[in-house]
């Protein structure tokens, strides 16, 4: 039966390898690990996990509105908050490799401000 996932495929804009690099590398903190050398760039794998959970970047149609997303389960609420400022500072670069949208940490509309209350209620922190 299913233990868990594998690995998530998202794709990305052809050429952009270098901007997942920088955005699930340096921002999320990823660990980018080794590809099937006939495919080194055409994709970029992450680990998510130690336990082989991995992101899977790789070229096709992106949509910037589109539902789709990745949740991923962070250690604690600190850590969130955390990762919420270091995606938000990566936006306000505005370079290419920035993520186009963002929430703004402790913003009303926040989608990570709802997240964050739904997962302290779920800790009975609130």
């Amino acid at each position: 039966m299913i233990t868990g996932i594998a690995h998530v495929n998202i794709t990305v804009p052809e050429g952009t390898l270098g901007h997942a690099e920088a955005f699930y590398g340096k921002t999320l903190g990823l660990q980018r690990v080794a590809v099937p050398v006939l495919q080194k760039d055409s994709l970029a794998w992450f680990d998510i996990t130690p336990k082989g959970q991995q992101i899977h970047v790789a070229f096709g149609a992106n949509e910037l509105h589109s539902s789709r997303h990745i949740c991923f389960r962070i250690e604690s609420p600190e850590a969130l908050v955390e990762l919420q400022k270091r995606i938000w500072d990566h936006h306000i670069i505005g370079d290419a490799a920035s993520p186009k949208e963002a929430d703004k940490p402790g913003e009303e509309d926040s989608g990570m401000l709802v997240e964050l209350t739904v997962f302290l209620h779920l800790l009975n922190l609130k």
